[in-house]
């Protein structure tokens, strides 16, 4: 399959190696010439916009940050849809799928005005982080057409072990929301657990230990829990990303009169995180400003915790 994928960030770039891997011909684009390099190493072709790469091929895959990016790269100048002037009379109709995080209402949007140009649309958000994108193990959750899933399936294979469809449009991006709200919600959780346990003097590492054992068991206090630990807050996802796909949990439910009693609290943590600098660190950073409200530092600072 002829695959353009648009956005090489930290899950794009990632993404797009597993592409070709999975043999797919792949086009590249992104806004920084340099991103696309080693992309282009790997046997990618590249291009100067996003028409251009959407010219000749069956799928479009974009990976950026927000809807207004989504929004740009596929309906402004130079957008996917201008490639339907440059594309051969006799081509099937063209696929995109966006795989960022965006609000429900954004994806069903946008996929009415591709919609309007013959372009079928997939809202397909992932989870697994930047560890997920690189072993190709990324959770894929896909709302739209079941015909341009069942299309799209191969590509989205190569980048996801669990593929799934989940309904109409915007299916995938309610669904994102609602992993969203139990992921943000469980970093919080584990960070504070993990505060706690070390502001009473008990080793943090020993307790985790043994909540592994029992009912808090989880994926988040495995791994989180271990990076908190390690003091490892280089981003896989950084916090002004679970800042701004909280705010779209919190938008989404005043739209529809939605009580978010646990997501409004937690997102207050990491408007509070990006506000004092931490924005481009983990979302485990969260742990840091617990332990400066309770008063103590964490050994990245220059004291024991």
């Amino acid at each position: 399959m002829k695959v353009a994928f648009i956005g090489l960030g930290i899950m794009g770039r990632p993404m797009a190696l597993n592409l070709l891997r999975g043999g797919h011909a792949v086009t590249v684009w992104a806004r920084r010439a340099e991103s696309m390099r080693p992309l282009a190493d790997a046997g990618a072709h590249t291009a100067d916009s996003p028409a251009a790469a959407a010219t000749n091929a069956d799928l479009v895959i974009s990976m950026v940050a927000d809807a207004p990016d989504v929004e740009q790269v596929m309906l402004g100048e130079s957008g996917v849809v201008d490639a339907l002037a440059l594309r051969d009379p006799g081509a099937a109709p063209l696929v995109a799928v966006d795989m960022s995080t965006i609000a429900p209402a954004a994806a069903r949007r946008i996929g009415e005005r591709l919609a309007a140009h013959g372009i079928s649309f997939l809202d397909a958000p992932v989870s697994g982080g930047e560890v997920g994108a690189i072993a190709g193990s990324l959770s894929v959750m896909v709302g739209g057409d079941a015909a341009a899933f069942a299309f799209a399936q191969p590509a989205l294979a190569c980048v996801g072990s669990r593929v799934l469809h989940i309904g109409a449009s915007g299916a995938g991006q309610v669904t994102k929301a609602a992993n969203q709200i139990l992921t943000g919600v469980g970093v919080l959780a584990v960070a504070e657990a993990l505060n706690f346990a070390a502001c009473n003097g008990v080793d943090a590492g020993r307790v985790r230990e043994a909540l592994m054992g029992g009912f808090a068991s989880s994926r988040i206090l495995e791994n989180h829990g271990q990076r908190m630990l390690d003091r490892n807050f280089a981003p896989g996802f950084k916090a002004w990303m679970n800042q701004k796909d909280l705010n779209i949990v919190l938008q989404s439910a005043h739209q529809q009169g939605v009580f978010t009693p646990l997501t409004a609290a937690t997102s207050q943590f990491f408007n509070a995180l990006v506000g004092n600098g931490l924005g481009e660190e983990d979302s485990i950073a969260v742990l840091k400003l617990l332990e400066g409200l309770s008063g103590v530092a964490g050994k990245d600072e220059g004291s024991a915790s």
